[in-house]
């Protein structure tokens, strides 16, 4: 511990912190863009968390500087509030403030600075930088005018997955954030995560938003079926005042009938029809000496990933498409044939905790009969927008049933989906019956739950012994794959998710700062997704069906409609091919 002065007040802090850092325990809020002060904003670029400290040599940034023994810290003198607010003044000069249409408006770090530090418009006036729009991918949008430099999405990326997508390109006054020259995204070996947007401080990176496209099918007179991914219940709440980690699947069910769909249908369906066709495909791999091992293939940024990085080993991704496009798949044909309606006036709707899912939608392999399998899909983020618009009262809805019929059932197995190592644990339940017979006592393989960059465990079943492993974030998932690369892999069956957390921490969910939960506990960042992942196992205990296998409409579909997991029928609907794409890691 060291002994500190902030204000002339006496403090202890832990050894190793910065000041911005040791000033908050001590209960002081130093203005700065340093919301994720976690190696993700630690170049002291934005001077705007500028403090005095005696004997030293001018301001420092607190974002950077080390507390030491004897320190006195000043942060309310003139000299550092001025010194701040003109940091901030500066940024505003080169920022396009065009904020009452930009999609951060109420969510803008830069604005909440602002008016911390008193900035006043215009202060600074001149050039500003030349701006760079790309909107060339379905996922995510950029826009220079909007970027402050902070370089938080360059670390993110490299932090998450290893990359170097974005950079800074140019020098002085030139200088912006952007894929090698300038490129867009849809030229560069992005992921399309949306991992950078859920750092972006302001609106220089955002979802491309879909919403305007639901508006149109619904003025068209489309059949507007929507789902919802199990992530999405365990943080819409955020986004209406509600502590992180609230439960809010039945407002939001209620919210998605009173906007206007025809059905309202749970993804967590199509998650449970997905371990049946991706365990009956592991099973099978294990059985007939297929390629191992088998790797899930439910999320679409790590998909690309593995097109754009590893197409040598694609053949060891399950088929399986993923749920959504399971689900939309469904109801472009089961669905519609059940209730005598053309799939052509079907419009589905997904609503996604991701940004890369808005990508894997307009892949040619997720279409049947030339109709995509999901039409448009929707952040969590854009779900609340469209909640908000509509002047509903969210926290005031009681709570609501998704729809029933046909494929409105299913078990805590498709909910643990939206966390990393939840597919391998709804997977297990679902293997372990099929090999012995019986239930796994207990229900719950804790071996594969945590957060733990990379977990493996080995589970006996049926006198077998499976030898799993879980990865989140590509730069773990590169550690395993290099280990089946080279020849040396121990396992059968690897989960890979691309966000780091799992779905619960994807591109799209609401963004986490303390600056705009102020109820929340000092640790939010630390916790946020431990308390959003117990949202989702705590529904999975509520539920009295927990394993796949067991939900009585996914037996019925079979049973009606494709005969058998795996089935000629179930490929054709169900199962997808992939592709590796030249000229990037391949």
């Amino acid at each position: 511990m060291l002994n500190i002065k902030i204000e002339g007040i006496a403090y202890e802090v832990e050894e190793g912190l910065t000041i911005l850092e040791a000033a908050k325990k001590c209960g002081y809020e130093i203005p700065s863009l340093c919301a994720f002060n976690h190696g993700e904003c630690s170049n002291g670029s934005c001077r705007v968390c500028l403090v005095e400290v005696k004997g030293a040599r001018g301001l420092v940034a607190s974002c950077v500087y080390p507390v030491n023994e004897g320190m006195e810290i000043i942060i309310s003198s003139p000299k550092a509030a001025e010194a701040r607010r003109a940091s901030v003044e500066l940024l505003l000069s080169n920022h396009n403030q065009n904020c009452q249409q930009c999609d951060k408006n109420g969510k803008c770090e830069l604005l909440h600075v602002a008016g911390l530090t008193g900035a006043r418009e215009g202060r600074y006036l001149g050039s500003k930088t030349p701006v760079t729009v790309d909107e060339l991918t379905p996922a995510i949008i950029r826009d220079t005018s909007k970027c402050i430099l902070c370089g938080r999405c360059v670390a993110r990326c490299q932090n998450a997955h290893g990359m170097g997508i974005l950079g800074f390109e140019n020098r002085g006054f030139r200088t912006i954030v952007a894929p090698a020259e300038n490129r867009s995204f849809a030229n560069s070996p992005c992921i399309q995560c949306g991992q950078c947007v859920s750092v972006c401080p302001t609106g220089a990176l955002m979802e491309k938003s879909e919403i305007a496209r639901v508006d149109e099918a619904m003025k068209a007179g489309k059949h507007v079926v929507v789902q919802t991914a199990p992530a999405v219940r365990a943080a819409l709440g955020e986004e209406f005042g509600m502590p992180v980690g609230t439960a809010v699947t039945g407002k939001m069910v209620a919210a998605l009938k009173r906007l206007g769909f025809s059905k309202v249908y749970d993804t967590n369906f199509a998650a449970d029809l997905t371990i049946m066709e991706e365990g009956t495909e592991l099973l099978g791999r294990i059985q007939n000496g297929g390629k191992l091992p088998m790797i899930t293939s439910c999320s679409p940024g790590w998909i690309n990933y593995a097109e754009y990085n590893y197409g040598d080993l694609l053949e060891h991704l399950s088929s399986c498409k993923s749920p959504h496009q399971m689900q939309g798949a469904i109801i472009k044909s089961y669905y519609a044939q059940k209730n005598g309606i053309d799939p052509k006036d079907i419009f589905v709707v997904s609503i996604m905790p991701c940004t890369a899912k808005k990508d894997e939608k307009e892949r040619e392999q997720l279409q049947v009969n030339g109709l995509k399998d999901v039409d448009a899909v929707l952040t969590t983020r854009e779900l609340a927008k469209m909640i908000k618009r509509a002047g509903i009262l969210f926290p005031r809805l009681p709570d609501e049933d998704f729809d029933q019929d046909l494929m409105g059932e299913y078990t805590g197995a498709g909910v643990i989906f939206g966390v990393t190592g939840g597919v391998m644990e709804a997977a297990l339940r679902t293997v372990y019956f099929v090999l012995t017979g019986k239930e796994h006592e207990g229900i719950t393989f804790e071996a594969v739950r945590g957060f733990e960059g990379i977990r493996e465990a080995s589970v006996e079943v049926g006198g077998m012994t499976v030898n799993v492993a879980i990865a989140h974030g590509m730069k773990n998932a590169k550690v395993l794959l290099d280990e089946i690369r080279a020849g040396k892999s121990k396992y059968h069956f690897i989960e890979i998710m691309g966000c780091p957390g799992g779905c619960i921490a994807g591109g799209g969910q609401p963004i986490v700062r303390p600056c705009f939960l102020p109820n929340e506990d000092d640790d939010i960042l630390d916790t946020y997704r431990a308390k959003r992942a117990a949202a989702l196992y705590s529904e999975d205990e509520r539920l009295t069906l927990r394993q796949s296998h067991n939900n009585p409409q996914i037996k019925k579909l079979y049973e009606d409609f494709l005969g058998s997991p795996n089935s000629h029928k179930a490929h054709e609907l169900l199962h997808t091919t992939y592709a590796a794409r030249e000229g990037f890691g391949n």
